[in-house]
């Protein structure tokens, strides 16, 4: 790689929290209408401030995008609760139908979000197939529960390779791909944490007897439970992020993350505890921090003039440059 380039936020808490504020308020007078143009403005404040290469990403829906969408989920919503309640077998059947179609939901959904979204006025695009997804969100689950999660890691490699290879910039493709270990070794080392604090919780919280428990040994094995599963969330997604990104590539290009444990659960405890002291109204300097603290140890390493492949880029974008509206809000599980 010839250069490094240092992803930036330039964003601040001041300024984001007034777009916060406002974004709460209107949303509880207009009884949650306006929150779909809150999320538009929430997500353009961070595109926007987030810059690499000197040049900063975008974000394109509309709300009336979003509103439409959360509308339909709404009035099927409505539907589904009436029949279940005249017809219950009617309401599982119906159940079971978004079950079978929420692979293609999540397709349509991933494409939305890559549509809508751009770098230095090029946009992403999502060619994920819906066949390919049905194997890894729904066939890949079966297998991780028939194992008792002992293959867990295979679904989180395929979930990487599906939701960051179906991503392109332009015409370019985004590629990633790895062996198998480093997933089985960010997912042993979490799980020693996950398995010892449900040891901690049990030992104390039951102690022995089913008949008589004491609520102080409960909240002594919460104490233990809690942190264990922060610890152990910490360490897995630091060490996936850190590799996923060592491994991802933008044509010849790549990409470094360099998230740490330690920093990483100093931001989450830190962040949870300003929150919840503020009674939430901090909530905006802890996204910006999050937010500024994941940029700040991200970089893209051009293998060539960037200038070079932002004009490919343009040449090449094609007819994805127009915004396009679908489902959104369904989340890839990408480590981003």
């Amino acid at each position: 790689m010839d250069q490094t380039e240092q992803f930036e936020f330039r964003g601040n808490a001041k300024e984001y929290f007034g777009i916060w504020i406002v974004n709460v308020l209107l949303s509880i007078v207009t009884l949650g209408i306006y929150s779909a143009w809150a999320k538009v403005r929430t997500k353009k404040y961070f595109y926007q401030n987030t810059h690499v290469a000197g040049r900063n990403f975008d974000y394109h829906a509309t709300g009336k995008n979003i509103l439409i969408g959360r509308l339909i989920v709404v009035a099927g919503l409505v539907i589904y609760s009436i029949v279940s309640a005249i017809a219950p077998p009617v309401g599982i059947l119906m159940a079971l139908g978004v079950f079978l179609i929420f692979p293609f939901l999540i397709v349509r959904s991933a494409r939305f979000n890559a549509r809508n979204s751009s770098w230095s006025n090029v946009r992403f695009n999502f060619v994920g197939e819906v066949g390919q997804a049905y194997k890894v969100y729904m066939g890949l689950p079966l297998l991780v529960a028939a194992t008792l999660y002992t293959t867990f890691p295979f679904l989180s490699r395929a979930t990487q390779r599906f939701g960051i290879g179906g991503h392109t910039l332009g015409n370019t493709r985004f590629e990633f791909d790895s062996g198998i270990g480093p997933f089985y070794k960010a997912f042993l080392t979490a799980a020693v944490f996950f398995v010892g604090g449900f040891v901690g919780f049990f030992s104390y919280a039951v102690g022995g007897s089913l008949e008589a428990v004491d609520p102080a040994d409960i909240l002594i094995g919460y104490l233990i439970l809690l942190p264990a599963f922060v610890i152990g969330g910490a360490i897995y997604q630091a060490m996936i992020r850190n590799h996923v990104y060592a491994h991802t590539t933008l044509g010849n290009h790549g990409f470094r993350s360099t998230i740490t444990v330690g920093g990483l659960l100093a931001l989450i405890l830190t962040n949870v505890l300003i929150t919840v002291c503020s009674l939430g109204l901090l909530l905006p300097w802890a996204q910006v921090r999050l937010h500024r603290y994941m940029a700040n140890n991200t970089q893209a390493l051009p293998n060539g003039s960037i200038d070079d492949f932002h004009g490919q880029l343009i040449e090449d974008q094609g007819a994805i440059g127009d915004a396009y509206s679908d489902i959104e809000g369904i989340d890839l599980g990408i480590a981003i």
